[in-house]
This record gives C-alpha cells, sequence and structure tokens, in this order.
C-alpha cells in the first residue's frame, strides 16, 4: 500500500467513473449571482452554473509540461474563468442602466444648426389671387440653436432611479461573489485531478501486487504445488487490476480537461499539479457562529438584500406614477437671413401634467411591482435559510468524512495485513490463492474508501469555505484551521 498526500477519486456532479466508491462524493453546484427582473434592471447576463466550468483561453500551449499549484490555478481562474467575465458584463450593464435612469431626472440640452434656402409655389398650396405671384423665393434663413427639457418634479423617475441604483450596487456584489463560486470550482477540479493520480498510483501498486502473485501461482503451478486453477484465478486479479488502471487513468485525462477549461488554459497544454494536500483535521464546528459569520459575509445575500430595495423602489414608483410632474422646455437661438444679420429669439414654457384617466394601466403596473417585490422578499427569506442549510450541511459533511478517515485508515491497515498472511500462507503451501485474491480485493476496497473519505473532507471544506463567504481564505480551511 502506499502513502496517500492528497484526496481520494470523485467525480463531480456531471461526471461518472467506473471506479467510484461505495458512497457517492461530495458534489459541488456553483450557484450563479441573482438579477433582479423588472422594468429597470439590466438585460441580464447572469452566468449559470455551467458558465463557472467555461472559460476564455489565454496564452499559447508550451512543448513541455508546466507546473500548477493550487493557488496558481486559482488565479488564473480568476482572470478568465467564464463565470466572472460574464458577472463583469452584467455589471457593466447594470451601471449604464443607472446612468440611463439619472438622465431622466437632469436637464437635457440640445444644439441645432438649420441652415434653410426655400422656394413656395402658391397655387399648389391653395393661393390662386389674380395679380399675386405664384411662385414666392427663394428665400432662405439660418438658425442657431439651443434647446432646454427638464423634469423639474418626476417623483416616478426618481424611485426608477433609486431602484436601478440598488440594482447596480447588487450586481457589483454579485460579481465579488462569483470569485468565490470560482475559487470553489476552480478548487474542486484541481483537488479531483490529485484524487485520480492518488488513484493510479494505488492501483498502481495493487498491480504490482497482483503481478507476483500471478508470478508466484505460476511457479508453484510449474513446480506440481498448486492447480492451473490458481495461475487463473490470480491472472484474472491481475487483469481486473490493469483495467481499472486504464479507467483511472482515463478519468484524470478527462479531468485535467475540465480543470483546464475552467482556468482558461489551452487544452493541449500539458501540465503537471505541485500542491498535495495532506490531511488535517478541522476543529471549528460552532454551527451558530458561523452561521452568523455566513450571514454576514456572503455576498449573494447582500446582493439579493440590494434587489429587494430595487423592488421595493418600483413598487413606489409605480405608485408615484398618479403624482403630477413639471416639465419645463425652452430654447434660444439666432435666427436670421444670415449670421450677419440675425437677431436672437428664445421661448420657454412649463407644463403641469396629470394622470386624469389611466386607471387600468397604473393598476396594472402596481400589481406587477407588487408582485416583484414579493418575490424578491420571498428570495431573500429562502436564501437566509438556504444559507443556514449550506454551513449546517458542510459540517455535517466535515463531521462524518473525519470519522469515515479514521475508519478508512484501520480498515486500511487490516486489510494489508490480511493481504501479507494470505500470502505467506499461500506461499507455504498451507492454502490456495483464492484467499489471496479476497485479500486483494479487500485492499482495493479499502483504498477506495481511504481516498474517497480524504476527498469528501477536503472538498466539504470548500463548501464551508464558500458557504460562509470566505472562499478566498481556501487553504486557511484545507490547512485545518
Amino acid at each position: 500500500m502506499i502513502g496517500l498526500a492528497a484526496f481520494g477519486p470523485g467525480r463531480a456532479a456531471a461526471q461518472s467513473s467506473s471506479m467510484a466508491p461505495t458512497a457517492p462524493y461530495a458534489q459541488m453546484t456553483a450557484q450563479p449571482p441573482h438579477v433582479l427582473p423588472g422594468a429597470s434592471a439590466a438585460p441580464s447576463t447572469a452566468p449559470s452554473a455551467e458558465d463557472f466550468k467555461g472559460s476564455v483561453t489565454k496564452g499559447t500551449v508550451l512543448p513541455y509540461p508546466i507546473k500548477l499549484s493550487l493557488a496558481e490555478a486559482i488565479q488564473r481562474g480568476l482572470k478568465a474563468n467564464l463565470g466572472i467575465i460574464l458577472s463583469g458584463t452584467e455589471t457593466a450593464q447594470a451601471r449604464a442602466q443607472r446612468l440611463s435612469e439619472l438622465q431622466s431626472l437632469l436637464p437635457s440640452v440640445d444644439f441645432n444648426a438649420t441652415e434653410a434656402e426655400m422656394q413656395t409655389d402658391l397655387p399648389a398650396e391653395g393661393f390662386r389671387f389674380p395679380g399675386f405671384p405664384a411662385i414666392i423665393g427663394p428665400f432662405g434663413y439660418t438658425d442657431l440653436r439651443a434647446f432646454l427639457s427638464w423634469s423639474l418634479v418626476d417623483v416616478s423617475s426618481l424611485r426608477s432611479y433609486l431602484a436601478a441604483k440598488h440594482n447596480f450596487e447588487g450586481a457589483q456584489l454579485s460579481a465579488e461573489d462569483a470569485h468565490n463560486l470560482v475559487i470553489l470550482t476552480v478548487g474542486n477540479a484541481y483537488l479531483l485531478v490529485l484524487a485520480d493520480e492518488t488513484q493510479i498510483k494505488s492501483v498502481e501498486a495493487q498491480v504490482a501486487t497482483a503481478k507476483v502473485s500471478l508470478n508466484q501461482a505460476m511457479a508453484n503451478h510449474q513446480a506440481g504445488t498448486a492447480p492451473i486453477l490458481d495461475v487463473l484465478r490470480a491472472r484474472v486479479d491481475y487483469q481486473t487490476l490493469q483495467q481499472r488502471l486504464i479507467v483511472a487513468q482515463n478519468a484524470r485525462a478527462k479531468d485535467k480537461l475540465a480543470l483546464a477549461r475552467a482556468i482558461g488554459l489551452p487544452l493541449a497544454q500539458k501540465f503537471i499539479l505541485i500542491d498535495k494536500v495532506p490531511y488535517a483535521a478541522f476543529n471549528n464546528l460552532n454551527a451558530k457562529a458561523l452561521i452568523h459569520q455566513a450571514e454576514t459575509h456572503r455576498e449573494d445575500l447582500a446582493a439579493l438584500v440590494e434587489e429587494t430595495e430595487a423592488a421595493k423602489e418600483m413598487r413606489k414608483a409605480a405608485t408615484a406614477a398618479r403624482f403630477p410632474t413639471l416639465k419645463v422646455n425652452g430654447d434660444y437661438g439666432d435666427i436670421g437671413v444670415n449670421v450677419a444679420h440675425s437677431h436672437g429669439t428664445g421661448d420657454a414654457s412649463g407644463t403641469l401634467s396629470v394622470p386624469l384617466f389611466k386607471e387600468f394601466a397604473l393598476r396594472g403596473q402596481a400589481q406587477e411591482a407588487q408582485a416583484q417585490l414579493d418575490m424578491e422578499q420571498a428570495r431573500l427569506s429562502d436564501k437566509k435559510a438556504q444559507i443556514d442549510a449550506e454551513v449546517r450541511d458542510a459540517l455535517l459533511d466535515i463531521s462524518a468524512a473525519q470519522k469515515q478517515v479514521a475508519v478508512a485508515r484501520s480498515s486500511m491497515a487490516l486489510a494489508n495485513e490480511a493481504l501479507k498472511d494470505a500470502q505467506e500462507r499461500y506461499a507455504n503451501g498451507v492454502s490456495d490463492n483464492l484467499a489471496v485474491s479476497q485479500a486483494q480485493q479487500s485492499v482495493a476496497q479499502a483504498d477506495d474508501l481511504y481516498v474517497s473519505s480524504l476527498y469528501r473532507d477536503n472538498v466539504a471544506k470548500l463548501n464551508l469555505a464558500r458557504a460562509l463567504g470566505d472562499a478566498q481564505n481556501y487553504k486557511s480551511y484545507l490547512g485545518g484551521k
């Protein structure tokens, strides 16, 4: 049995392996930041869970394998991951929406320069008088003029701007939360490859042991002390382990592709993982304190609070649509036959608008805004419960995984001792190699249980870091702080 310094094999939710252990691995699902739909919201480009598995490829393929640490993989992911890029685009759209809503509260000034040259046919216009000229012109004028339009009083537009402002702040928080999701995604992918490499080393050791047993069975059969059945049984065990090794190597290759996809590494680039994260117990299992920490630091929760405030402002905007609005319009400029012969002219007007009969439209807008507010409040309440559950789930997984590690270590030691005893008994002719075959299967199962329990433990720690909104300090969790 080889020493294990990394995590056991596992598959993410979208992956599978014929080498899966007896219990399912911890699953990671990246929950995308939420965007408030509504009249004032920017077009939604919120990244989905699948987006966090993709990236924008950066760099060129080098002719030699590069060394990749967990920290470097995460830094690459924070720059190239598709989820990060889409979150930035979402923030930019929310910023643009806020600026658009702000303009409705500010004065609008436009400038027009007009140079006109005209000729009029009076009979065509209906003017037919004897002795009156039929054609007037050509004549023209020059007009240089600035126009001002300003809504001095518009409560509904003010509320819409405040809603857009909350949406922008929520988008910024969602972008910050996307960093945690990238760390979780990349960290899980990195640990999965480490698990595959550990599994390959374990199976290679089992193949070597099976080869020794096969050679021993063949030697005993040639010496006449063992039947051909022992040789056949040993050969089947040896070939079965060879098949498992092929499956493990294929799983590692596919998981390395998934890791490269998440961090923007060219898929043809070969790389070597240089971090080997050992097992370390996690002792901070105070659920109440950790839940309070999560509610304080989770950016996605804070983003949802902002989006709920935006929905409140949109509800107020719907009510304010009944209020009068006061708008000022004016213009000033020079007009004349040309610039040298012109005179300044201008006008100003104020308009007070009061909606008198828009009852059905106003009621519909108010009901739609209220439904949106109710939905956001429900989502906010559910998010708080979800965070509570995520923290508790992670703590339960950590506690269970640490117990499984202890049991698996003992089982692994016992299985190796049983294999050693069976090999000695067979070598001394006390029994056939059936006991050796069974002991080898027990060693394989014990190895799988051990590495899978290590994998569960470390993935549970990553999930806890994400649940607490503290994924950027992942090292302290994997280190058992």
